[in-house]
C-alpha cells in the first residue's frame, strides 16, 4: 500500500511537471518593438519598455501634420506623472508635407525615483483646439 501511494504521488508529480513546463514552453516572448502610431508617427528609439538613461535619444519619423513650425513636444514622465524633461523633436527634412519627416530629439534628465516611466510624442497644436490634441505614450523603464 505504501509503495502504491508512492508511485501515485511520482505520478501526480512527473504530470503537473509535464503541464507547466507545455504551458509555458507556449508563452510568446514579448522583445522590445519600435512603435507605429496609426498611420502617423513612427518611433525607431526608444522601443517601448526598454530601459533608458540620460542623455535620451529620440528618433523616428512623423508625418509633416504632426509638426508645427518644424517642430513638436517630446516629454518624458517618471512614475508619478511628474514632468522630469521637455523638450521639442525637430524635423530632418520639409516638414510642410503629408508624408513622414524624420525627426530627432536628445532629453537630458536626471533619474528618477520611479523604476518605470513614460515618453510621450505630442501633436504640436498651435490652435489650442482640443480636437486637434493627439500624443503617442511609450512605457520605459529607468
Amino acid at each position: 500500500m505504501k509503495y502504491i501511494l508512492i508511485f501515485v504521488v511520482v505520478v501526480l508529480v512527473g504530470i503537473g511537471i509535464f503541464v507547466s513546463r507545455q504551458k509555458f514552453a507556449h508563452a510568446p516572448v514579448v522583445s522590445p518593438q519600435p512603435v507605429q502610431y496609426k498611420d502617423l508617427v513612427y518611433i525607431a528609439q526608444p522601443l517601448s519598455g526598454t530601459k533608458v538613461t540620460s542623455p535620451l535619444v529620440v528618433s523616428g519619423r512623423a508625418r509633416g501634420n504632426w509638426y508645427f513650425e518644424s517642430s513638436f513636444p517630446v516629454k518624458l514622465l517618471d512614475g508619478h506623472g511628474n514632468t522630469i524633461a521637455l523638450t521639442p523633436a525637430q524635423a530632418q527634412g520639409e516638414w510642410m508635407t503629408t508624408d513622414y519627416v524624420p525627426f530627432s530629439v536628445t532629453l537630458t534628465f536626471s533619474t528618477p525615483t520611479t523604476a518605470t516611466g513614460t515618453l510621450i510624442l505630442q501633436k504640436d497644436n498651435p490652435s489650442g483646439e482640443p480636437q486637434f490634441d493627439d500624443s503617442v505614450s511609450i512605457p520605459v523603464t529607468f
